[in-house]
C-alpha cells in the first residue's frame, strides 16, 4: 500500500511545516495546555482547604502575662494583655518542633511572663516561645488557672494532629501527607489536638490527655493524620477543651 503524497509530512530538518501540521500542532498544543491546566485545577480543588491557620507576624512579637499549667501539656492562661482577653488559653510550644516542658515545668501554677510569635486557626491559639528566659520566667502578681469541670464521656470522631502545625506553622497541617510531620513534632513535646468532625459547645478542637489527665502515649502515634473515633471525658478548663481520651477505644474509621 503505497502512501499519498499529499498527505502531510514532518521532516525535522525541513525550513517550513506542511500546511496541514502548521494547522494541527499549534491547537494541539494549546489543547494540551488546557488539558494539564485543567486537571491540575480539578486535583487541587478536590484537596482540603489548608484553612486560615498562620503565624502571626503582623502582630509582632507577643509578651504577656498569665499563670502557667503543665498537665497534660504546658497551656498559659492569659491575666493581662491588649491583644487577647483576660482567661484566653494559649498552648505553648518552642522553636521548630519542640515543647518547652523543661521551662514551663519549674513554673507550673505561678504567674510568668511569656513572650514569642502567636499562630492561629480558628480558635486555636498557639505561642512559640522565644529562647530561655526571654522566652518564659516568673512574673509579680496574683492569678490561678481555670479549674476544671467535667462536661462528661464522649465519643467523638476526628483527627489527632500536633497543635502547632494544626494552628499554622505548616499547612495545611492536617491529613496524611502531615503523618510524620506531625509525629516529629508530638516526640518533641509539641502538644496534640484532636479536632473533632462534631463540635461540643460550640468547640471542634481539644487539648489531648491521657485518661489520667497526663501525656498521651507514643502508641497513639500510629492513628495520627487519620479519621479516628475514640471515648473519652472533656473537661472544661475555662475556655479551653480537654479531652482525655481512653486508647482502648479507639477506631480508625
Amino acid at each position: 500500500m503505497s502512501a499519498d503524497p499529499t498527505d502531510p509530512f514532518f521532516i525535522g530538518w525541513a525550513k517550513k511545516l506542511p500546511k496541514g501540521l502548521a494547522r494541527f500542532l499549534p491547537a494541539a498544543a494549546v489543547a494540551l495546555v488546557l488539558l494539564f491546566g485543567s486537571a491540575g485545577f480539578l486535583i487541587g480543588a478536590t484537596q482540603n482547604d489548608p484553612g486560615d491557620g498562620d503565624f502571626r507576624w503582623d502582630w509582632g512579637r507577643q509578651t504577656l502575662t498569665g499563670v502557667i499549667t503543665n498537665a497534660p501539656y504546658p497551656v498559659l492562661t492569659v491575666l493581662e494583655s491588649e491583644l487577647f482577653p483576660a482567661g484566653t488559653p494559649l498552648l505553648l510550644s518552642g522553636w521548630g518542633k519542640n515543647g518547652v516542658q523543661d521551662r514551663s515545668g519549674p513554673l507550673a501554677g505561678q504567674v510568668v511572663q511569656a513572650s514569642g510569635i502567636a499562630l492561629t486557626r480558628g480558635d486555636l491559639i498557639m505561642l512559640q516561645l522565644a529562647g530561655g528566659t526571654n522566652g518564659l520566667q516568673a512574673a509579680e502578681g496574683e492569678g490561678q488557672a481555670p479549674e476544671p469541670v467535667s462536661l462528661g464521656q464522649w465519643r467523638l470522631a476526628g483527627e489527632i494532629c500536633d497543635g502547632k502545625c494544626y494552628a499554622g506553622a505548616m499547612r495545611p497541617g492536617s491529613g496524611l501527607a502531615h503523618k510524620a510531620c506531625a509525629n516529629l513534632c508530638l516526640i518533641g513535646g509539641v502538644p496534640p489536638v484532636f479536632v473533632s468532625t462534631g463540635a461540643v459547645e460550640g468547640q471542634s478542637f481539644f487539648l489531648l490527655a491521657g485518661p489520667d489527665g497526663g501525656p498521651i502515649t507514643e502508641a497513639l502515634l500510629d492513628n495520627v493524620a487519620t479519621l479516628v473515633q475514640i471515648d473519652g471525658e472533656v473537661e472544661r478548663r475555662g475556655d479551653l477543651l480537654v479531652f482525655k481520651i481512653d486508647p482502648a477505644t479507639l477506631e480508625v474509621l
